[in-house]
């Protein structure tokens, strides 16, 4: 039996987790300035080198030690609270109301997998990040210690207390490696083109740091640069940038979702996944504030969806219609299996009432901002501030263009369907996403008017939720009073337990 009543330590093992993170941390920081020493160094004097890496070593590990020594946590029963005790020089104290903890999870990074121990990491609602973090505990502890900060909740769930006997139990849903091949090559475009952006910003940006360091001519380096670029068309670069953000997709999906699992623990869903990280995940149904699910045209012909479950997050992070570290993700579910889960989570099948679309100024406002702007704005600068741009003219019609199909399936898209039990949100032209709410979940509802949208009878509409803001737009104010009005009264009156 395990007694978290009493301040403990993490495993000893922990020494080399925290190892590990120091050393890791001054390499990403300083990863220049060590690049400049090692290339300027003089390497008849490699025994000062040698030296002065095994100081630094000699210093991490002190360091590492003492943030082992100064970690305890416990458990207060009494005060239902999580006690974390932490900090060499300055003390910090990490108190969590068990009642508000919103989830438990048990990961594991490659490094923590060569050492042999799990990390525990504690969320909470309102929280924009991680609230605590164990990084170091035997697998045994961390399912026990998960056990014990769940179990304070009036619904107690049964938790595995062998992370074995999740292989045992038969999977309500399971990820074959081939679907998420199909996922890593027809969606999430957006994220892998912003992680190239960024890699190649980063790398960019050392580089220039390098040459100037290194006093390299800046000149030859750019002519260089130059002679290599005439040798590919920009259809070439083109189609490389595609197979690159391809590539990058692929990669971070295996990554991330391999083995992706759900099982059923007594109303619960125990989710694990990941080729080097493993994440172990419990989601309550009840904790699910909006279900979103997505398809676009490509995962459409395979019959695939993605489904998001989000739950309680703070508005910091969250924002309208934001994404959350809290959210659940499930790439590649079937249209049998993602009726399943919304029957798990959503206790029923969605059906749609009424279908309210948008005023024609929502069209109107996307061509103006999305096409009109841009091109008079270009125009102009290409006629009276910068005569090079006028070359590019020719491009403002492909511009136009896609941003015209943008906007219309943007339009066409764009509706609020509902019924008694649910609102949802659907929009986006290219992955068309459902996001459903019911409505005793609701927090509250903002309504507002323009002095010029009065007599159009048009009115823009914020439900406010704990897993953050949905939005529709241009809406038919009478047609959505009754329904704001049976929304309030359901606010005010309903007693399901929307937590």
């Amino acid at each position: 039996m395990y007694d978290f009543s009493k301040p403990q330590r993490q495993s000893v093992k922990g020494i080399a987790i925290m190892f590990a993170d120091t050393l890791q941390g001054i390499i990403r920081g300083l990863w220049a300035p060590i690049l400049l020493v090692i290339y300027k160094f003089d390497w008849s004097k490699m025994y000062f080198l040698i030296f002065g890496f095994l100081i630094l070593l000699l210093l991490i590990g002190v360091i590492a030690y003492l943030k082992y020594i100064n970690f305890t946590y416990f458990l207060d029963e009494e005060k239902q609270e999580f006690v974390i005790q932490k900090g060499v020089i300055t003390k910090n104290n990490i108190t969590i109301q068990l009642d508000k903890i919103q989830q438990v999870n048990i990961n594991q990074s490659v490094v923590q997998k060569l050492v042999g121990v799990f990390s525990v990491d504690i969320d909470t609602a309102g929280s924009n990040k991680k609230e605590a973090s164990i990084r170091a505990v035997d697998n045994q502890v961390a399912l026990h210690l998960k056990n014990k900060l769940l179990s304070f909740e009036k619904t107690t769930i049964d938790i595995l207390t062998d992370e074995s006997s999740l292989e045992t139990e038969k999977p309500f849903l399971k990820i074959s490696f081939l679907t998420l091949l199909k996922v890593g090559i027809t969606s999430n475009y957006g994220r892998s083109i912003a992680l190239l952006i960024g890699f190649v910003g980063t790398l960019y940006g050392g580089f220039h740091d390098v040459v100037t360091s290194f006093e390299v001519d800046e000149e030859e380096v750019n002519g260089l640069v130059d002679r290599g670029l005439g040798y590919f068309s920009l259809s070439f670069f083109l189609i490389g940038v595609m197979v690159l953000v391809l590539l990058i997709n692929l990669i971070r999906t295996v990554v991330k979702y391999f083995e992706y699992q759900m099982v059923i623990q007594r109303k619960a869903l125990a989710i694990t996944h990941g080729l080097f990280a493993k994440k172990n995940t419990l989601l309550k149904p009840a904790k699910v504030q909006i279900t979103a699910f997505s398809q676009n045209f490509f995962q459409r012909k395979l019959n695939l969806f993605d489904l998001r479950l989000k739950q309680a997050s703070s508005t910091d992070e969250a924002g309208t219609e934001g994404k959350s570290s809290n959210d659940i993700e499930v790439p590649g579910c079937s249209p049998a299996e993602k009726e399943a889960i919304l029957q798990m989570i959503l206790d029923k099948i969605p059906t749609t009432k009424e279908i309210l679309k948008p005023n024609f100024r929502y069209l109107i406002k996307a061509i103006l901002f999305g096409i009109f702007f841009p091109c008079a704005i270009f125009t102009f600068m290409g006629l009276f501030v910068f005569e090079a741009l006028q070359s590019f003219f020719p491009v403002m019609i492909a511009y136009v263009l896609l941003m015209g199909m943008i906007v219309f399936f943007q339009f066409r898209n764009y509706r609020l369907l509902l019924s008694l039990d649910f609102i949802t949100l659907k929009g986006n032209a290219w992955d068309v996403q459902h996001q459903l709410i019911e409505p005793f979940k609701i927090q509250g509802i903002t309504t507002k008017q323009y002095l010029w949208h009065k007599r159009s009878d048009v009115v823009h509409l914020t439900f406010h939720t704990a897993a953050g803001d949905l939005s529709f737009k241009f809406a038919n104010y009478s047609a959505l009073k009754p329904w704001i009005n049976y929304w309030l009264y359901q606010v005010e009156r309903s007693n399901q337990n929307w937590m």
